[in-house]
């Protein structure tokens, strides 16, 4: 292919940032930027921020784009991004996050970061597994043989949204119990923060504190993280649970006790390994890049890239 098309343009798209960048045939991400996404100011400025954006990196590249890969929040498919509660939009089609003439593919940002661990992370040659960021909420990416499964309306991998505690506390969501509420990064720094009568109190805080409601409260968040998991396995039965996000950064304080539970809860079968995700959060981006690179016609790009999983592809 000649260099007016070597590279794809890759933005991942969050609620506060979105982190871009150029990736070429090979896998070498030639340039990473990030900026802030604007949604105080509406979905226009969102969308008018991320056209700014694929556009300024675009021209930043040695020659055209061959595509561009979008993984966004929300109710998405490869050429809408349907809805995003966080964000404001509804029903913006694709080619309206750029004015270049470059094909466009979006893909969801939870299961777009689960391609990446698919074919560039730890689900490298997993056909069947689940990729779980567990962060300031919980969404899943179930990988079933080989590719993100998105259900019958865009709405599969909500895990975060499923009752584990059927009487207790109510959702953001509306629904009462929810994994997200007990077990998110959010979640776990703003019970203890209501049940210690303090302020600003980061879930790493209470992880690593000895104080018994501290205890308490990260308890309850494994015990609802171990359900959910246990339900998961018994219907879906991945080769392995990967945990990714902030959260995973909790390390042993975290997988031990999830995995002394996953096991005792799965009495007549064998838990999944849970093991650390490998791309960290670099992993939307690669993600995106993959999408690009599909947007492209180049559909087999991927799996021979070289990536060193402790610091991501390797740079050009």
């Amino acid at each position: 292919m000649s260099a007016m098309s070597s590279f794809v343009v890759a933005l991942d798209v969050g609620g506060t940032s979105m982190k871009g960048g150029l990736v070429s045939e090979s896998g070498a991400v030639l340039l990473s930027e990030r900026r802030p996404t604007p949604r105080a100011e509406g979905p226009e400025a969102v969308v008018a921020a991320i056209s700014g954006f694929i556009s300024h990196l675009a021209a930043s590249g040695d020659g055209n784009p061959a595509g561009v890969g979008l993984a966004v929040p929300g109710l998405v498919t490869d050429s809408s991004a349907v809805y995003a509660a966080n964000l404001g939009w509804r029903d913006v089609p694709a080619s309206s996050f750029t004015t270049l003439d470059i094909p466009v593919m979006l893909g969801h940002d939870v299961r777009t970061g689960g391609l990446a661990e698919s074919i560039l992370g730890a689900g490298r040659g997993l056909t069947d597994f689940l990729f779980l960021p567990i962060g300031t909420g919980i969404a899943g990416a179930s990988i079933i043989r080989g590719e993100p499964y998105g259900g019958s309306s865009g709405w599969a991998g909500e895990i975060g949204h499923t009752p584990v505690f059927p009487d207790g506390e109510q959702c953001a969501c509306g629904q009462f119990g929810c994994l997200e509420t007990y077990a998110s990064a959010a979640s776990v720094g703003r019970r203890y923060s209501q049940r210690a009568g303090v302020e600003g109190v980061k879930a790493e805080q209470v992880v690593s504190s000895d104080d018994p409601i501290a205890i308490e409260v990260w308890d309850e968040a494994v015990e609802a993280l171990s359900l959910a998991l246990a339900t998961y396995t018994l219907l879906l039965d991945p080769s392995v649970i990967v945990l990714g996000g902030g959260l995973a950064e909790a390390g042993p304080a975290l997988f031990d006790p999830v995995r002394t539970r996953l096991i005792k809860r799965l009495a007549f079968r064998e838990a999944p390994p849970l093991v650390p995700a490998a791309l960290g959060v670099d992993a939307g981006m690669l993600g995106a890049a993959l999408l690009g690179w599909r947007a492209a016609g180049r559909p087999e790009l991927g799996p021979g890239w070289a990536v060193d999983v402790r610091s991501g592809p390797l740079v050009s």
